[in-house]
């Protein structure tokens, strides 16, 4: 996965409030083993913690800014993205917006941008407060992306995911696969308090899955809206590999017989491994979003 050394790149489209203060935040899930629960539940890659039954009750102040917002000061050009672990981030949001953001037009809608917050431990949403527990999730009352990148560690030591910078990118375009499902109006598909194999719940992640794929298909196509080159310039099929291999330990059977010793298909919220790596490679395989109908 190789960024173009000389392209910009646009840090509004991220919030860095890494060891910023939570105004009245109160952690939505703890650490330890109250984590392990909440990720056998179904949190992880999911939308905003009220969407689970995980809010704190009420909405929260977003995280205050802070001088730890390094990425404004750190991550100028495609060089910086591929050095930097959090400059590669804001080159993800980057590329997968201005793909969305010349693609939704072309399906009939108004693609409006949603920025990705970096947080450490805690960070309070219109979704409700949440730690870091939760793992990466969107919150569609903000309409924002939340990430701690110490998940991308935890990829790997607690999940087994063979790791690497497209496994990263993998993790958020699904999230902005929310976005565009926010924006259609399908998100709402998985609040019906079901869970299941065939659940909506399950529909809605691989959907994401498959979203995150169409964009990869087209990431090294789609030139910066601003200055007309192109920001992604390599993907090799070892970083699809590494994509397909996150989505696979992420999967609900894998995380549940690796956390709780058995395998319950009736409370998957994001569906197995090979579901998940089907629906990415689909969208990966075939471009077009409108393959990814996991609702039929």
């Amino acid at each position: 996965m190789q960024f173009d050394d000389d392209a910009d790149l646009d840090t509004s489209e991220v919030r860095d409030v890494r060891n910023s203060r939570v105004p009245g935040g109160r952690a939505t899930v703890g650490g330890g083993i109250i984590g392990l629960v909440a990720l056998i539940l179904g949190v992880l890659f999911g939308v905003g913690p009220d969407q689970l039954g995980l809010s704190s009750g009420g909405d929260e102040p977003a995280a205050s800014s802070s001088s730890a917002a390094q990425v404004n000061q750190s991550c100028k050009k495609g060089s910086d993205a591929n050095t930097r672990q959090d400059c590669r981030i804001v080159a993800v949001v980057n590329s997968v917006q201005d793909y969305w953001r010349s693609e939704y037009p072309r399906r009939g809608g108004t693609y409006g941008s949603a920025a990705t917050v970096m947080f450490s431990r805690q960070v309070g949403t219109a979704c409700g407060s949440a730690s870091s527990a939760v793992g990466p999730f969107y919150c569609p009352g903000d309409r924002q992306v939340y990430l701690d990148l110490g998940f991308f560690d935890e990829l790997r030591t607690k999940f087994g995911s063979t790791g690497g910078p497209f496994a990263q990118a993998y993790v958020v375009a699904h999230e902005y696969g929310h976005h565009i499902q926010n924006l259609m109006g399908t998100l709402s598909r998985a609040q019906d308090g079901r869970t299941g194999a065939n659940s909506n719940a399950v529909r809605v992640e691989l959907q994401a899955d498959c979203y995150a794929g169409v964009w990869a298909r087209h990431a090294t196509t789609t030139p910066d809206e601003k200055t007309g080159r192109l920001l992604l310039t390599r993907l090799t099929d070892e970083d699809i590999r590494d994509g397909l291999d996150a989505a696979a330990a992420v999967g609900d059977d894998r995380i549940q017989e690796r956390f709780q010793g058995r395998v319950t298909p009736e409370n998957w919220t994001h569906g197995s491994a090979a579901q998940r790596q089907q629906w990415f490679y689909e969208g990966y395989r075939s471009g077009d979003m409108a393959r990814c109908n996991t609702f039929r």
